[in-house]
């Protein structure tokens, strides 16, 4: 089969298409065709050296696809199932493998509205932004959060997510272009980064918003603290710009008995029942109408070099997807 290899650390250009043995299902396994693959930015951070990986390296963890093979003690799937997951390994090829109890079957009364490309845009934002606004903080209806790179696959999302709910977003972009994407998606009102705090607080009435969602990290944190209510809470869950230097504890006393947390999605797919549980809602949204899925740009597999080159370079809004 046909998979894309990198033999060392470095840029874009050491992603290249090569002939491998393909996989096979062990216990408990599955083996699938794919359909299409999610690119995500840990991958990016892989290829670059930043986080190690054993060489030859193939990326990938996030798919679609039918199920070719069934490995040992699994039960509940058939072969020609078609099946998501954000938690395979070495997506970037024609097969992968995963952990039956990491893939969810994607109902067929989803066929329609769930293809190849936007089924493979679902399973690591979506599930990211359903466990930001329902376990990490849970705004009510009323409420007012401050949700930074709105445009962006995961704050698309959870734009949509908490508008379902009443909750009133304000949505960070960098372009007036990309801030109508936001207000499209359902957030009150999207804004420049510049003075992001004070124009939070205009918003307001003064008070501050009772959760910030902050995947940006250095270069907002300090404005986000300051952007909070009394005991508001902030969410960071990632670092595009770098990571959030140490900082004195005392100062979210200070600002109001705040709170911070720094979650990431392994730790809320704890058991089979949650991962039933957050792509359950997720599939009733897209059933529902209420959850759209923006594809900002397909690659064919053999294009996965270009697929990162516009991940890095912010040429795309939404989710980058690579199609077999």
């Amino acid at each position: 089969m046909r998979a894309i290899i990198a033999n060392q650390s470095g840029g874009p250009e050491v992603l290249e298409i090569a002939d491998v043995a393909a996989p096979q299902a062990g216990e408990g396994e599955l083996l699938v065709d794919t359909a299409a693959i999610g690119v995500n930015f840990i991958e990016t951070y892989q290829r670059s050296g930043l986080y190690p990986v054993q060489y030859p390296f193939t990326p990938g963890a996030e798919a679609t696809g039918r199920i070719a093979a069934i490995g040992e003690g699994v039960e509940g799937f058939e072969i020609g199932d078609r099946i998501v997951t954000a938690e395979a390994r070495g997506t970037y090829a024609e097969q992968f493998v995963v952990a039956a109890e990491a893939a969810v079957r994607v109902p067929d009364s989803l066929a329609e509205v769930l293809t190849d490309d936007r089924a493979a845009a679902l399973p690591l934002q979506g599930l990211t932004a359903h466990y930001l606004g329902t376990s990490s903080s849970r705004p009510e209806a009323g409420e007012t959060v401050l949700l930074h790179a709105g445009a962006g696959g995961v704050g698309l999302l959870l734009t949509q997510l908490l508008a379902a709910r009443d909750v009133r977003v304000i949505a960070t972009a960098s372009t007036e272009e990309k801030r109508e994407l936001s207000r499209a998606a359902g957030a009150f009102e999207a804004i420049p980064y510049e003075g992001f705090a004070d124009r939070a607080r205009e918003l307001t009435d003064g008070d501050g918003v009772s959760v910030v969602y902050d995947g940006v990290g250095k270069d907002t944190f300090d404005d986000s603290l300051r952007a909070l209510k009394v005991r508001g809470n902030m969410v960071l869950f990632g670092g595009a710009s770098g990571p959030v230097p140490p900082f004195d504890l005392q100062r979210l006393n200070a600002g109001g008995a705040l709170s911070v947390t720094r979650p990431s999605l392994a730790y809320f797919l704890r058991s089979p029942e949650e991962r039933a549980w957050r792509y359950g809602e997720l599939f009733g949204a897209l059933k529902a109408g209420t959850l759209d899925l923006r594809v900002g740009a397909t690659f064919p597999l053999a294009e996965a070099a270009d697929a990162h080159r516009a991940l890095e370079g912010r040429a795309t809004t939404g989710k980058v997807v690579l199609t077999v």
